[in-house]
């Protein structure tokens, strides 16, 4: 059994609403939640099964905004 998959990132301030948006809008993907806003850190809970897909929408992101993979 696959379980939540957490991950980080840091992105520019004023792209956290964005990104919330669009990772968001697939419907049942990732939830994301802003653990810390000074630092713009986001946490990324990606559901079972949406691995793949949640890097390909990371891939296309980075192409509009810098975001920082934090291990």
């Amino acid at each position: 059994m696959m379980d939540t998959q957490f991950r980080y990132f840091r992105l520019h301030r004023r792209d956290i609403a964005y990104f919330k948006f669009i990772i968001e809008s697939y419907e049942g993907m990732a939830v994301v939640r802003t653990k810390d806003p000074h630092e713009a850190i986001v946490e990324l809970m990606v559901a079972p099964g949406w691995e793949k897909d949640v890097e390909e929408v990371l891939e296309g992101l980075r192409e509009e905004m810098a975001i920082e993979t934090i291990p």
